[in-house]
């Protein structure tokens, strides 16, 4: 194992030298800083993390907040976590992930230890309760997603409002005048879970300018669920020929079902998903779809808590502009047949 003295005798100085690259402590040469980088970069010097922080007053430690939830789609939240990881330790930062459903305890418990030097929250709803303690706390911290109020607050998200929308302009454009919505789980509309209730709020209201109707169902994802919701989508709306899910779940059970009823995808209903591209290529069907940018986000909030860390200005919200790859499922609507004379 590669010592702070054998990274001084590498670079010709003392050890206290290496010790003050390292903690920033004390001004050293711009000369002298770069030989002590090179050597520590050959030599693979990793500093101890207990000696970092009594050095630096830091743990160099940022945790984050992912509740696991069974309601919720675990992949794609498990690879914007280990983007997190793999974009924090490229700082020199570790990653603490706190994933029970502890709500305020988790951040009073973060702030209290002084265990983390900042944090990411994750699975943000609408009126988050985590974030007045948050607030009150001046902790550095970055949320990935968009509490309805977002005043002093760095955030990081899809745009879900525009990612709604652009799922029904495309339908619309496609000649699609009756939508289903298939949504997630009831209890992720329950908690007003902020990416769920925008995505539908964007659709809705593009809807409505394009002289769309819209039916919404919330379900749990099962191939039972998806049956039931299904059954009664095509009994309220027997003139239904688009849809749109955001459900990864739901998914395979969906055009299962469709495939059983002899509904042909997409000449007699088109598809369009919100999911990680995995989910859209992989299937039964490869989906028209706008792809959740999970390495995308976790690269930007890691770099704004970074940011915060170092001490530059806060308080912005970035929103991701939403794409959608046109891909198998989705079509031109079906010519009604023409009424005999």
């Amino acid at each position: 194992m590669v010592t702070l003295a054998d990274v001084a005798q590498h670079a010709g100085v003392s050890a206290s030298t290496v010790s003050y690259v390292l903690s920033g402590k004390r001004a050293i040469s711009a000369v002298t800083r770069k030989r002590v980088e090179r050597s520590i970069l050959e030599l693979g010097y990793h500093p101890n993390a207990g000696a970092r922080a009594l050095a630096s007053s830091r743990s160099h430690i940022i945790a984050l907040m992912m509740p696991l939830r069974m309601d919720m789609y675990v992949p794609v939240m498990m690879e914007i976590a280990v983007a997190i990881a793999a974009h924090a330790r490229s700082y020199g930062f570790d990653v603490l992930m706190l994933t029970g459903e502890e709500g305020p305890a988790s951040v009073r418990r973060v702030v209290g230890s002084g265990l983390a030097d900042a944090m990411i929250l994750m699975d943000v709803e609408l009126d988050d309760a985590r974030l007045p303690l948050l607030r009150e706390s001046g902790r550095p911290a970055v949320l990935v997603g968009l509490p309805a109020e977002t005043s002093g607050l760095t955030c990081v998200d899809l745009d879900f409002t525009a990612t709604g929308a652009l799922c029904a302009e495309h339908l619309a454009g496609l000649g699609h005048r009756e939508i289903a919505v298939i949504g997630e789980a009831p209890a992720v509309y329950e908690r007003r879970t902020g990416f769920a209730e925008r995505t539908i709020g964007g659709l809705r209201t593009r809807a409505r300018e394009l002289g769309l109707r819209v039916l919404h169902r919330p379900c749990e994802g099962t191939y039972a669920a998806m049956a039931g919701a299904l059954a009664h989508i095509f009994t309220e709306r027997p003139g239904v020929t688009g849809f749109v899910v955001q459900n990864e779940q739901a998914v395979e059970p969906l055009l299962g079902l469709l495939r059983q009823e002899r509904r042909a995808v997409p000449e007699d209903v088109s598809v369009v998903a919100v999911c990680p591209e995995q989910v859209a290529v992989q299937g039964s069907v490869r989906l028209t779809s706008v792809t959740i940018p999970a390495r995308e986000m976790a690269r930007h909030a890691v770099e704004r808590v970074i940011a915060k860390l170092e001490g530059r200005p806060g308080g912005e919200v970035v929103l991701l502009e939403p794409r959608l790859t046109v891909r198998a499922s989705s079509g031109p609507a079906p010519v009604a047949p023409v009424p005999a004379a």
